[in-house]
């Protein structure tokens, strides 16, 4: 590709991520915050799930848009893919927030197991995130002069 400056396409990519990272917190808040409510036996504020739902959408299009950047950019700067091991630990993180938010449509009464794959997912996803910003911050270098 021919593209004029791969700094624009960075900063797309830093800001994504920071906000991907700020989604990820106020998710985590959001859900220990539901949880401790119905621990306790109470009905949680209705806007909260709703909230929740939001957020967890906002992610969902983030990493997406992460995925598009990362592959425009490599096959644009290299001509190529699987020049790191960004592009795994940036597809896994892709996969963990696709089962996070299909296993959050599942979370009913009736089935459990929905509600245990998604906290178990988005524990599993904090380390994804530690593993896909190093191995960004070592992609961001190879850019920078």
């Amino acid at each position: 590709m021919n593209l004029p400056s791969f700094l624009w396409l960075w900063r797309a990519a830093a800001w994504s991520m920071g906000f991907s990272l700020l989604a990820y917190v106020l998710l985590a808040m959001t859900g220990v915050w539901m949880f401790q409510v119905r621990s306790n036996g109470q009905p949680y504020p209705n806007w909260l799930r709703s909230l929740h739902y939001v957020i967890g959408g906002i992610l969902a299009f983030l990493v997406l848009f992460l995925l598009a950047i990362g592959l425009v950019g490599t096959v644009g700067h290299y001509g190529s893919l699987g020049h790191s091991t960004h592009l795994p630990a940036g597809l896994i993180v892709v996969a963990l927030v696709a089962i996070s938010f299909w296993s959050a449509t599942q979370i009913n009464p009736e089935r459990g197991w929905a509600r245990s794959l998604h906290i178990s997912t988005n524990l599993i996803l904090f380390l994804g995130f530690i593993w896909v910003s190093v191995t960004g911050w070592d992609v961001v270098q190879k850019y920078l002069p």
